[in-house]
């Protein structure tokens, strides 16, 4: 059976507070020191999809570094939002986030989770991971700027793929037609 959270901290860490007071009992007086508890009531569900409970009929949850992701998981906390779009440089980008555990606040998720940021995060990996592979390539690297360097070679590749991008889509609406 798990321990208490006062269990949990006394024996990782002392506490920072400390409430005693002084009992006499049969003439001895004896300090007794008393737990400190906080309890937070607060709506740190944000835009959750998840029904809540009237405020009479909710209970007090154990928050604890054991716990933490499944509690936040049964929560669900959700952020939607619009924000300036950057990227294309006009016009507003719609943000939709829900969080299921700690590691979704981090940068990475949160672009993961964003469309226009995915593509471009992706786009990223893409260009890391052919970095990676360049790597002490010399013949290699002195292609990659001969294309760079020229526009006419950039453009037919970039139409290029616009193409065979439109064939493929082509293909699967035929695929789905058939079915």
């Amino acid at each position: 059976m798990a321990d208490s959270g006062q269990k949990f901290i006394s024996r990782n860490r002392s506490p920072r507070v400390h409430i005693s007071y002084d009992v006499e009992t049969y003439g001895a007086r004896k300090s007794v020191e008393l737990p400190f508890v906080m309890g937070v009531m607060s709506d740190l569900s944000g835009k959750s999809e998840v029904a809540k409970k009237d405020l009479k009929d909710r209970e007090f949850s154990e928050f604890d570094i054991d716990n933490f992701d499944k509690r936040m998981a049964a929560i669900s906390p959700r952020a939607a939002f619009l924000v300036d779009n950057e990227i294309e440089g006009e016009g507003k980008l719609g943000v939709d986030l829900t969080f299921k555990k700690m590691d979704d606040f981090e940068p990475g998720k949160i672009a993961q989770n964003v469309p226009a940021l995915a593509k471009l995060l992706e786009a990223r990996q893409q260009l890391n991971d052919l970095l990676i592979m360049m790597d002490g390539k010399q013949n290699a690297t002195e292609l990659l700027d001969k294309v760079l360097k020229d526009e006419n070679l950039l453009k037919a590749l970039s139409e290029a793929k616009a193409k065979s991008e439109a064939e493929g889509e082509a293909t699967a609406d035929a695929a789905e037609t058939e079915e």
